[in-house]
C-alpha cells in the first residue's frame, strides 16, 4: 500500500529522535480474507519492502497453508512501519577490534504511538473484517492490556473495537468500527521456543474453521 507523503511526513515528524529506520509498506488486497498485523519490520523488511520476508515470514506461510491460503489473499502490516534499532558495541573476533552493529529491537510505546496514524489509515483503508493480532505488541495496540497473548492466544472476540489514535493525537480512544479479533503468537515465537509449533497450528486450525462456519 502506498500511504500519502502527506501521512508519512506526519509520521517523520512524530518520530524524530527515535532510532527508527525507513518505512516498510503494509501489503495486500482490500477487504481481504484476513488482516494479519505484527510488530514492527525487521532488517530484511526494510531492505525488500516485502512484510514479514525473514524468517518469521516463512513460518508466518506455513500458518497460512494450513487455511490453503497464500501471501495474495491476505493483507500483512504491523503497528510499527519503521525498523525499531539499537546501537551496540562488540568485540568483533575476526577484525580484532570493537564494532557498532545495530540489532532489531521491539518498538517501544512513544513509537508505537508515533506511527498510529499510518496504522489507523491502512486499517481504514483495507476495510477487514477479521484481523489476526500476532503477538503481544500487535494485541495491545489493538485491546489495550486486558489480554496477554500467553494466556489467550487462540481466542477470538467478535464485534470488538479497536483502539484508535485520539482527537488530540496524544493517546488511544475505541473506534465506532467492530471486528472479529484473532489472538496469535507472533510468527517468531516458534524461532525461539519450538515446542509452541504444534500450540500455534491449533490456533491457526481454528482461524480456519471460523472462516469456514462464517461462509
Amino acid at each position: 500500500m502506498k500511504y500519502p507523503e502527506k501521512l508519512l511526513e506526519k509520521v517523520r515528524q512524530r518520530s524524530q529522535g527515535m532510532q527508527l529506520e525507513g518505512i516498510n509498506e503494509g501489503a495486500g488486497p482490500v477487504n481481504p480474507v484476513l488482516m494479519l498485523v505484527g510488530e514492527a519490520p525487521g532488517r530484511n523488511e526494510i531492505k525488500t519492502n516485502i512484510p514479514f520476508n525473514g524468517n518469521s515470514g516463512k513460518e508466518l506461510m506455513k500458518s497460512l497453508a494450513l487455511l490453503k491460503l497464500k501471501r495474495e489473499d491476505v493483507y500483512i502490516t504491523s503497528v510499527v512501519r519503521s525498523r525499531p534499532y539499537s546501537k551496540k558495541k562488540v568485540f568483533d573476533k575476526k577484525l580484532n577490534t570493537k564494532i557498532v552493529k545495530y540489532p532489531n529491537r521491539k518498538p517501544t510505546k512513544k513509537e508505537i504511538l508515533a506511527h498510529a496514524p499510518l496504522f489507523d489509515y491502512e486499517v481504514e483503508q483495507v476495510k477487514p473484517k477479521i484481523i489476526v493480532a500476532m503477538g503481544s505488541t500487535a494485541v495491545e495496540r489493538l485491546l489495550g492490556s486486558e489480554y496477554k497473548i500467553s494466556t489467550d492466544h487462540g481466542k477470538v472476540l467478535e464485534n470488538q473495537a479497536i483502539l484508535q489514535l485520539n482527537q488530540k493525537e496524544d493517546g488511544y480512544e475505541w473506534s465506532k468500527d467492530k471486528y472479529t479479533i484473532f489472538l496469535e503468537y507472533h510468527p517468531a515465537a516458534v524461532l525461539y521456543r519450538r515446542k509452541l509449533q504444534e500450540t500455534i497450528e491449533q490456533d491457526w486450525l481454528k482461524i480456519g474453521h471460523y472462516l469456514k462456519d462464517s461462509k
